[in-house]
């Protein structure tokens, strides 16, 4: 359960708003030593349960295409990689691939598509419109690598031994129980009006849900569960959690972001 020493291994196959990798030197040190199975409720790109390649793991998602794609990664991992090989750069086959009904498809295919997607559309994004079409633009890139055939083996073999469920993150840790560890990263609370970005599923994260994770977190920890959360630096954040949690402030750095004037250094929270 320590950290990956392993390149490979401990790399995520996709690139992710909002994903760990800037900050995971800090979430591994906030992490436990030991701990029973691990738990992510959001789990996005993936990047804490890669660094620390748990043996058990329940790992889930809103994004149902996401946790296939997870599932294709695990399950059928050289079908999704001859896929890929055969996937070319250029608009036209990038938005033929946008176009396609791909939900119908097996999880390899589902599992290419969304990789193809992830590594050729604008900044990295993967953002739904109200009917669960995927609608970002074609990314310019000078050589964007398509296919990693190391990293998405060393991906499938760190997943063999993970529970994936497409199910909310209250669902997600209803076995958890006392010496477990459960990581959440909810879509964050946004600084401003305008900076708000929750349509990774066309249902977005609120008010009420962030109020709901936190009560949940908390019930997590009266049970003995550890429990590590991150968020923005947002004011509701802090007096969310300000009684019953330990917050610590980091500096992180958001490399994908739909504005670039808002890449770059940010300060994040760690909620314990």
């Amino acid at each position: 359960m320590r950290a990956s020493t392993t390149t490979a291994l401990g790399r995520p196959f996709l690139k992710w708003a909002g994903g760990k990798r800037q900050l995971l030197e800090h979430l591994l040190r906030s992490a436990p030593g030991k701990y029973s199975r691990f738990y992510e409720p959001f789990i996005g790109g993936g990047a804490l349960f890669f660094a620390l390649e748990p043996k058990r793991a329940v790992l889930c998602d809103v994004n149902q295409r996401l946790i296939r794609t997870y599932q294709g990664v695990r399950d059928d991992v050289e079908r999704v990689i001859e896929l890929l090989q055969g996937y070319r750069y250029d608009s036209t086959f990038f938005y033929e691939m946008r176009e396609r009904d791909i939900d119908a498809r097996s999880d390899a295919e589902v599992a290419a598509w969304f990789i193809y997607l992830n590594k050729t559309g604008f900044n990295g994004l993967y953002r739904v419109n109200s009917k669960n079409r995927f609608n970002v633009p074609f990314g310019r890139y000078a050589r964007p690598r398509i296919c990693n055939p190391e990293t998405l083996r060393a991906c499938s073999r760190a997943l063999r031994g993970a529970k994936l469920m497409n199910v909310d993150f209250e669902a997600a840790v209803k076995t958890a129980k006392r010496g477990d560890f459960v990581y959440f990263d909810p879509p964050y609370v946004p600084l401003s009006a305008t900076s708000s970005f929750t349509s990774y599923t066309s249902d977005g994260f609120g008010t009420e849900a962030q109020i709901r994770l936190r009560n949940t977190a908390l019930r997590l920890k009266q049970r003995g569960v550890r429990v590590l959360l991150s968020n923005s630096s947002a004011e509701f954040v802090k007096e969310l959690y300000r009684e019953h949690f330990q917050v610590l402030e980091v500096p992180a750095l958001r490399p994908v972001n739909s504005n670039g004037a808002k890449r770059g250094a940010v300060t994040e929270l760690l909620i314990q």
